[in-house]
């Protein structure tokens, strides 16, 4: 059982950055790879990046490239979403999620997912 904290998230204004932060419980968590989701009111979840085990390779939503960038540092457990040039459309619930699986971008192929964290991009 993989546990997941997501932190980081905040009002923004259109233009800015932040940084969501995904801690892990479990020793074993390099065996994961780790995507981010996310999910507007109404909407349903998306695909947004995710890192294979070691962090070496990842891969984006199209929106997203260029923007978000994926990271992770196994010695902390953790993996981040620098999030840069922020939108509007870019206002969400943004979940991490846990699965060994690697290339997967729906989200009911993820086995173990955290709580979300709130960001919302002011206009």
């Amino acid at each position: 059982q993989v546990q997941l904290v997501e932190s980081g998230g905040g009002l923004v204004q259109a233009g800015g950055s932040l940084r969501l932060s995904c801690a892990a419980s479990e020793p074993t968590f390099r065996r994961y790879t780790i995507g981010w989701f996310r999910q507007a009111p109404g909407k349903e979840r998306e695909f947004v990046a995710a890192a294979s085990g070691n962090g070496g390779s990842t891969y984006y939503e199209d929106s997203v490239k260029g923007r978000f960038t994926i990271s992770r540092d196994n010695a902390k457990n953790t993996v981040y979403l620098q999030m840069n040039s922020l939108k509007p459309e870019d206002t969400a619930v943004y979940y991490c999620a846990a699965d060994p699986a690697y290339g997967r971008r729906l989200s009911r192929d993820y086995r173990y997912w955290g709580q979300g964290t709130q960001v919302t991009v002011s206009s």
